[in-house]
């Protein structure tokens, strides 16, 4: 058994709906060991939501489906869990939290009737009273809370309701999905603060899905750089926030830093991503590319390992092996 929480191994996964069929995940590797931050970032688009939901078995069976791959779980074989399997599984050892509180508390229950949902289900042993007051206690709100319904509390303070359901089971991955999306500066930075608190504290693993880079500089230990539904960069954050070495990650800190041109203007990721419903026979960043060589557009490059240490790796022909590579700059 492996000592990873959880890990995708050539994942494909697709959606089928009116007789057409959608490839959102296209053999995605990935993993994230016990106790360790690791980032998940990209374009909106990109498939970063869809592999939080397949990781916990929350897409729509009549419309999903994994067409080739593995997920683990815990060091167990996950990918073809039934719906009451990956009922017991959710809470712990993974649990989620999403980027909009207000799309999943009930606007009509109590908070504390909320959190104690979660510990009935999931820890029926536990006296409820205490362990609300406990969690509430342990995302830095006020016991009064309880009483409060969704709509009474601050958009940080009903983040912070989601952490308290997600962490009453003890998790030892949590899933953050865009956990600071539309909190001011301020918030985000309180919420960053409870998650790290949170990690140290539970001795929990997280894998956090932004679009922000800053975000996960802070946060993460580890980066996946995802493009289209494909992994296309992958080591320390150090690493490859430092030397990014696929022209779409550079894409991304350029944008990130509000970098200018030679002209004065931002510098921008020129074209657009893929439509719904295409996949491209090679790289899907090739169009938009200002590197594309022929290969590019005939098949995905293989993995290239660039530094042992970090484990820094890309996937771009600018880095093949066999020293046949365009310009990388």
């Amino acid at each position: 058994m492996s000592g990873n929480i959880l890990e995708l191994t050539d994942l494909t996964f697709s959606y089928t709906s009116r007789g057409r069929t959608v490839r959102a995940l296209d053999a995605v590797s990935l993993f994230v060991a016990a106790g360790e931050a690791v980032g998940l970032v990209g374009e909106s688009g990109s498939g970063k939501s869809t592999l939080a939901r397949v990781a916990l078995g929350l897409t729509p069976a009549q419309f999903a489906r994994i067409e080739a791959g593995q997920i683990q779980i815990d060091g167990r074989d996950a990918t073809h869990y039934s719906e009451d399997d990956w009922s017991r599984m959710r809470g712990n050892p993974v649990a989620i939290v999403f980027q909009d509180p207000l799309s999943y508390l009930n606007p009509v229950m109590r908070v504390g009737q909320q959190i104690a949902e979660s510990i009935v289900r999931h820890t029926p042993e536990l006296a409820v009273a205490p362990r609300v007051r406990e969690l509430l206690e342990l995302v830095k709100l006020p016991a009064v809370c309880a009483t409060s319904y969704p709509h009474e509390l601050s958009g940080g303070m009903r983040q912070r309701v989601l952490l308290a359901i997600a962490i009453a089971c003890r998790p030892k991955l949590l899933i953050a999905d865009e956990p600071t999306t539309a909190l001011d500066v301020t918030t985000q930075a309180e919420i960053l603060g409870l998650l790290a608190e949170l990690r140290r504290r539970l001795d929990m693993a997280m894998l956090l899905i932004s679009h922000d880079l800053g975000i996960v500089a802070q946060a993460c230990e580890r980066i996946y750089v995802m493009y289209a539904g494909r992994i296309v960069e992958w080591g320390s954050t150090s690493a490859v926030f430092e030397t990014p070495a696929h022209p779409y990650a550079r894409g991304l800190l350029h944008a990130a830093n509000a970098d200018r041109d030679s002209e004065g203007r931002f510098v921008t990721i020129p074209g657009d991503p893929p439509g719904v419903g295409v996949a491209p026979i090679g790289c899907p960043f090739a169009l938009r590319c200002a590197h594309a060589m022929s290969d590019c557009t005939k098949q995905m490059p293989p993995a290239v390992l660039l530094d042992q240490a970090s484990g820094h790796t890309v996937r771009c022909w600018l880095h093949r092996s066999d020293g046949a590579g365009g310009p990388q700059g």
